[in-house]
């Protein structure tokens, strides 16, 4: 029988990389992927939404370029001809996961593998048993659905957004999550009439108040209709496309509905509990600091974890446990201020606390914040507005979180959110030199609060 010393269940972003880490510090590793290798970020998630998002942007591009005096023919954007070039640079990525794992010596296995015990791996379609010191859970998660609403397999999920033969004329989205929001910013940016439908009373219900109250007020400004407080009821088909109707009683007719509710772990049928594995009550396996389950040598990274399902973390947790298991490393992945970004048009980027998380933590805060429309908006005389918002701890003077809603947002909070994991403090940003002109200096020059928070110490 087989031996492994790493085997890895899942080749998206997070288990490509402990398994690359694993076998360069010697380890004998293997990797089964009954897809393609590259996981959901790559093949069906953020590379191939980024690429749409920027392709929705050109149009006010155009639009704005005839202020900097460019004169151009009638822009129209071609639908066949990107989702052509997308795929294209998804192969490419694919092929270059694949490339860096064998060039690290890890064999591949196309294959559905199941955890059959603690050291022993199921092949299902070899029908062959492989045994392994150390087994990693690295399966990631999936879209969710709606069986319970009516018509509702005549929506799709994210993952069909990348294989539309053709731009639909109008989509209903329902939810108002990062997906959500991304992807009605895509289509209204490409003519899409587009309508998001909430059953809460406001998106983005995880981020900021501030943040949340900027998109929605930005994303109507660019001809989305948001319509809270209402669910999905059901859907039918009708001769021009789909007919959905809300609970509270509205129809919204759309050739599209697309539904972006969230994902599930993908721990089903794959033998965990079975092995001893305990997962928490949404389906994620249950792991301590050191990706550790509960059952002895079988670890889980990534989206299939009760951790931050987001990429960069999945890819952090599989490199610090390969150096841990195989390179004697002690490194623990710190899952405070992570940095994240919505990539709707505009863009959000945050890192750190919100208003509302500190507020609850700290007793005394001074919000600074600022708006204004960025250079080129002035120009070219559009209504793009930039919102910038740091939090800070009034007793300790610590930067507690920033947030930044506009043109690449998310590029400057990659860099705030170094100075935010350092410990810097509001000094420390006021004492940088500002660059100008920049929309970014403005986080260097706010000087008063907007607002203070006093909490008023109990007898």
């Amino acid at each position: 029988m087989t031996s492994y010393d790493l085997f890895v269940i899942g080749g998206g972003s997070g288990g490509v990389r402990a398994a690359r880490i694993a076998a360069r510090h010697g380890a004998r590793v293997a990797l089964a992927e009954h897809d393609r290798i590259g996981g959901t970020c790559v093949i069906r998630g953020c590379v191939p939404k980024k690429l749409m998002v920027l392709a929705a942007r050109f149009g006010d591009a155009f639009a704005d370029s005839a202020a900097f005096g460019w004169t151009h023919g009638e822009a129209k954007f071609d639908w066949t001809a990107f989702r052509r070039n997308m795929h294209r640079e998804i192969d490419r990525l694919n092929a270059a996961y694949i490339k860096n794992l064998d060039a690290a010596g890890v064999t591949i296995i196309h294959d559905h593998a199941t955890v059959e015990g603690p050291g022993r791996v199921r092949l299902r379609d070899a029908g062959e048993n492989v045994e392994a010191r150390n087994i990693l859970i690295a399966t990631g998660g999936h879209a969710n659905r709606l069986p319970d609403i009516r018509g509702s397999e005549l929506a799709i999920v994210s993952d069909a957004m990348f294989e539309l033969e053709r731009l639909p004329a109008s989509i209903l989205i329902v939810g108002a999550g990062y997906v959500a929001i991304e992807f009605a910013s895509v289509m209204a940016g490409l003519g899409v009439k587009t309508t998001l439908l909430q059953r809460g009373s406001a998106i983005l219900t995880d981020f900021d108040q501030d943040v949340r109250r900027e998109m929605q007020a930005a994303m109507e400004r660019r001809g989305v209709e948001i319509v809270l407080r209402d669910e999905l009821a059901g859907i039918d088909r009708r001769d021009a496309g789909l007919l959905a109707r809300t609970r509270e009683g509205r129809d919204f007719p759309a050739e599209t509905v697309l539904l972006a509710i969230g994902r599930t772990p993908n721990t089903t049928g794959i033998g965990l509990e079975e092995a001893g594995v305990a997962l928490d009550g949404e389906g994620s396996v249950i792991v301590d600091e050191h990706s550790q389950s509960t059952a002895p040598g079988i670890f889980a990274i990534g989206d299939v974890t009760n951790k931050l399902a987001l990429t960069p973390v999945a890819i952090r947790e599989g490199h610090t446990l390969a150096d841990r298991l195989f390179g004697g490393g002690t490194a623990v992945v710190d899952h405070r201020n992570v940095p994240h970004a919505v990539f709707g048009t505009p863009e959000i980027g945050c890192v750190g606390l919100g208003e509302e998380e500190a507020r609850a933590e700290h007793p005394e805060l001074d919000i600074y914040q600022t708006s204004f429309r960025p250079m080129g908006a002035q120009l070219a005389g559009s209504d793009e507005k930039m919102m910038m918002k740091l939090v800070v701890d009034a007793t300790t003077d610590r930067v507690l979180g920033c947030h930044i809603i506009g043109p690449d947002g998310a590029e400057m909070v990659q860099m705030v959110a170094i100075a935010v994991k350092m410990g810097a403090a509001k000094a420390d940003f006021d004492a940088t030199m500002a660059l100008h002109p920049t929309a970014a200096e403005e986080l260097v020059t706010m000087r008063e609060p907007t607002r203070r928070h006093r909490r008023e110490a109990k007898e």
